[in-house]
C-alpha cells in the first residue's frame, strides 16, 4: 500500500484507540461508582481529566511503539489479542505509575475495570477493524484510478499488487499504456481484463477519463524515450511514479533526496532517518552516562582485584573498526594474561571458529577475567565507549581490522552501523553462535532495525547478561 494511505490507516487507529480509552475509562468509572464496596469512590474533574489524557498518550504511543496501528487490518485475530492486551497491561502499569507520582488513592479495581474495559473495547473494534475499513472506502471514499505505463512481468508484477490493494483500499487499476508503438496492443488477462492504450493516446484518456496517477514500470533504457510522456503528466498536474524494480538494489530503501535544486534517488541498505538516528544517539549518551555514574564504584573494585591478581593495567586497550570502517581505541577490563597477545600463535590451534578467535576455556584467561567474560563486566569500560561517539549501546560487535580483512563482501555491511555494547548475538546465545550465524543476525539487526528494537535487545541482555548463559 502507498505510504500516504498507511499514514492516514494508522491516524484512523491511533483516533480510535483514543474514542475507545475515553469510553473505556467511563465505562469502568460508571462501574466502580455504582458498586456499593466499603469505601466511596469518586475522582475530582481536573484529576480525572488528567488522567485521561495520560492514559491516552500512553495507551497510543505503546501503539506507535510497537507498529501495532501498521497492521492491524491484516493481522491474525490471536496476533490482535496479544497486542492489545501487552498495550493495555502497560497503560494500567502507567496508570499505577500516575497514582504514585501524583500521591493518590485509586481504587485498584478501578485500574483493573479501565484496564479490562479498555481490552475488550479494543479487541473488538481491531476484530473488525478490516471489514469497518471495507465498508468505510466502499460508501464514503473516492476510488483511486492507476494506470501502468508498461507490459512486461514487472509491469504486470505491479499490476497484480494493485489489484490486490483495490479491494481493500479503494485502489482501480484502469489498464495499461504500452511503453513502445510496436509493443502488443491485446488486453492483459489478471483477475480481471485490463484494455492496453497506445503511449499515443495518453493526452485523449487524460481528457476523457479520470486518472489520479500514472506509475511507469518499464525498462530503464526507455526511461529516456519517455520524458515527453513525464513532462505531459506534469504539465497536467497527474501524480507519477516510477517503480525502480529494475535497479540491482536487494536489501535498500528507496528515498528521494535533493541537493540544492537537483533531486536525487538514494538507496540505503542501512537506517538513513536522521530523527530516530538522533534519539539513537541521544539515548546512548544519557544511559551511557548514567551508568559510568552507577557502576563507578563497581568498575574501580574490579579494577583493584586486576591489578591486586595479575601484573599489568586493568584497562585493556585495542584498535577497532567502527561506524563505516572507522579506527577507534576500544576498552575493556583486561581479562586475559599481560602477554596474551604474544601467546596468540601458540594457542590458534586451540580455535574453534573461522575468521573471529574465541577460545573456549581460554588458558590466557586470568582468575578474575574468566568470571568477568562470563557475566560480560569486562565490557564495561566500552561506555567510555559510547559516551564519545565510538560505538553505540546496541549494533554489531566492533570488530578487529585483521578480521575485517576476511569478511565476505556482504558481512562489510555490518560496518555500515555504529558497533554496540550488546547486539542479537549477545542474547541469541553468544559464543554458542557460529560466526555464519553472527554475521546473519547482525544482518537481520540492521534490515529491521527500530527504536523499539533497540529496546527490546537491551532488555533481554540483562537477564542474558546475569545468566552468563553463552559465555567461554
Amino acid at each position: 500500500m502507498f505510504r500516504g494511505q498507511r499514514q492516514r490507516v494508522r491516524i484512523l487507529f491511533g483516533t480510535a484507540d483514543v474514542v475507545l480509552i475515553l469510553l473505556a475509562f467511563a465505562l469502568a468509572y460508571a462501574i466502580r461508582s455504582r458498586l456499593n464496596l466499603e469505601h466511596e469512590f469518586f475522582i475530582p474533574p481536573g484529576v480525572g481529566a488528567a488522567l485521561l489524557i495520560w492514559s491516552m498518550v500512553v495507551w497510543v504511543a505503546a501503539g506507535a511503539w510497537w507498529e501495532t496501528y501498521d497492521r492491524i487490518d491484516a493481522t491474525h485475530p490471536r496476533i490482535i489479542l496479544r497486542h492489545a492486551f501487552r498495550q493495555c497491561l502497560l497503560g494500567a502499569m502507567s496508570v499505577i505509575l500516575f497514582q504514585y507520582f501524583w500521591r493518590l488513592d485509586l481504587s485498584r479495581l478501578f485500574v483493573a475495570l479501565f484496564a479490562l474495559c479498555t481490552w475488550f473495547l479494543l479487541c473488538l473494534f481491531r476484530l473488525n477493524a478490516g471489514l469497518l475499513l471495507r465498508v468505510v472506502r466502499r460508501e464514503f471514499s473516492v476510488p483511486h484510478y492507476v494506470m501502468v505505463v508498461g507490459l512486461g512481468d514487472a509491469a504486470q508484477r505491479l499490476a497484480r499488487q494493485l489489484e490486490e490493494a483495490g479491494a481493500s483500499h479503494g485502489i482501480r487499476l484502469r489498464g495499461f499504456f504500452a511503453d513502445s508503438p510496436e509493443a502488443a496492443s491485446t488486453p492483459i488477462e489478471l483477475v480481471h481484463k485490463y484494455p492496453v492504450h497506445a503511449i499515443s493516446e495518453l493526452p485523449e484518456m487524460l481528457r476523457s477519463h479520470v486518472i489520479d496517477e500514472i506509475i511507469f514500470a518499464t525498462d530503464s533504457r526507455r526511461l529516456a524515450e519517455l520524458e515527453d510522456v513525464m513532462l505531459l503528466c506534469e504539465e497536467e498536474g497527474v501524480r507519477t511514479r516510477i517503480a525502480v524494480g529494475f535497479l540491482p538494489h536487494v536489501n535498500s530503501r528507496v528515498y528521494l533526496d535533493r541537493l540544492g535544486s537537483s533531486p536525487l534517488l538514494t538507496f540505503s541498505s542501512t537506517p538513513h532517518d536522521e530523527i530516530r538516528l538522533l534519539v539513537k544517539r541521544l539515548t546512548d549518551i544519557v544511559l551511557a552516562g548514567a551508568a559510568l555514574l552507577l557502576l563507578f564504584p563497581v568498575m574501580l573494585l574490579i579494577a583493584l582485584l586486576i591489578r591486586l591478581t595479575s601484573p599489568g593495567p586493568a584497562i585493556f586497550r585495542q584498535e577497532r573498526c567502527g561506524l563505516n570502517g572507522r579506527r577507534f581505541v576500544f576498552y575493556k577490563f583486561r581479562s586475559m594474561c599481560l602477554d596474551a597477545e604474544a601467546m596468540r600463535e601458540s594457542v590458534e590451534h586451540m580455535n574453534n571458529r573461522e575468521v573471529v578467535m574465541k577460545i573456549p576455556n581460554d588458558p590466557r584467561l586470568t582468575g578474575v577475567g574468566r568470571w568477568l567474560r562470563k557475566f560480560s563486566a569486562d565490557e564495561l569500560p566500552q561506555l567510555w565507549n559510547v559516551l564519545k561517539g565510538d560505538m553505540s549501546l546496541v549494533g554489531p560487535r566492533p570488530a578487529i581490522p585483521s578480521e575485517v580483512e576476511q569478511y565476505k563482501r556482504w558481512q562489510r555491511r555490518r560496518l555500515r552501523m555504529r558497533p554496540g555494547l550488546t547486539c542479537l548475538w549477545a542474547i541469541s546465545g553468544r559464543d554458542e553462535v557460529d560466526f555464519e550465524t553472527w554475521m546473519k543476525l547482525d544482518m537481520e539487526y540492521i534490515d529491521n532495525w527500530s527504536l523499539g528494537l533497540d529496546w527490546k535487545i537491551i532488555l533481554r541482555t540483562i537477564p542474558s547478561v546475569l545468566s552468563g548463559r553463552g559465555a567461554h
